[in-house]
C-alpha cells in the first residue's frame, strides 16, 4: 500500500510540473496588435508596407506567406491612400502581419486616414 501512495504521489508531482511548463509556456507567443491606418508606400523586394495611423505615426509592417488577406487581393492588392485594418505580432525583426483587410464601415478610402474606434490597448 505505501509502494501505491508512492507512486501515486510521484504522479502527481510529475503532472504538476508538466502543468507548470504548459503555465510558463504560455506567455512567449506575442500578443497580437491591432492597428488602423492608411497605406502610404509599398516595397515589393522586401514585402513590406508603411502605413500612417489616425495619430501620424508611420508604422512598417511586414507581410509572409501566413499573412491573410481579406478583402484585397493579396499584397498586390495594398496601394497608397487604401484604409487597411492590420492585427500584427511583433517579432525581433518588426512588426509582421496576421490579417490585412479593408477597414469597414469608416468609408474605405474616403475617409482620409483617420477614424476607427479604438479597439482596446493593443490598438494603434
Amino acid at each position: 500500500m505505501t509502494i501505491k501512495r508512492v507512486s501515486l504521489q510521484i504522479a502527481a508531482a510529475a503532472l504538476a510540473a508538466a502543468l507548470m511548463l504548459g503555465v510558463f509556456a504560455l506567455p512567449a507567443t506575442a500578443a497580437l496588435r491591432h492597428i488602423d491606418g492608411t497605406v502610404v508606400s509599398k516595397d515589393a523586394s522586401s514585402r513590406t508596407f508603411r502605413i500612417k495611423t489616425q495619430s501620424g505615426n508611420r508604422i512598417r509592417i511586414k507581410v509572409n506567406g501566413s499573412t491573410v488577406f481579406q478583402r484585397i487581393g493579396g499584397f498586390g492588392g495594398l496601394h497608397n491612400g487604401l484604409a487597411v485594418e492590420v492585427e500584427a505580432r511583433s517579432t525581433s525583426s518588426g512588426l509582421v502581419a496576421v490579417k490585412v483587410e479593408t477597414r469597414q464601415g469608416g468609408g474605405g478610402d474616403h475617409h482620409g486616414g483617420g477614424g476607427g474606434a479604438d479597439d482596446g490597448p493593443n490598438h494603434a
